[in-house]
């Protein structure tokens, strides 16, 4: 499976922003779809999580500003963010964990959010 994301940029504080992923390959079959995102010297974190099922699961810092969708049809992932804030920034990575082949991670996609 490969994951292609889109969507980032440069926002100021207060804005909105959706990133959206796609899952390609054969036969896909996945379960969980999610979001992770990585600032500068720190560590890779959840954003939000997604089951195939539409359950959802957020980090605790985007709850009530975030929402992460999925079309299973389309294998796809979307996640729209509201009242962004300078700390939302960092490179935001798409996963997917596909029932053969395991997790996999797209190629990132920058946020950056200007005070």
């Amino acid at each position: 499976v490969q994951l292609q994301a889109s969507g980032g940029g440069l926002v100021q504080a207060g804005a909105s922003l959706s990133l959206s992923c796609i899952a390609s390959g054969t036969d896909l079959d996945i379960g969980h779809m999610g979001w992770f995102r990585q600032a500068p010297g720190n560590q890779r974190e959840l954003v939000a999580m997604i089951t195939w099922q539409g359950n959802t699961n957020y980090a605790d810092s985007v709850k009530g500003r975030g929402t992460i969708s999925r079309d299973n049809a389309k294998n796809t992932v979307s996640l729209q963010m509201n009242s962004l804030k300078p700390e939302d920034t960092g490179v935001y990575y798409c996963y997917a964990f596909e029932m053969r082949q395991g997790a996999t991670w797209g190629q990132g996609t920058l946020v950056t959010v200007s005070s």
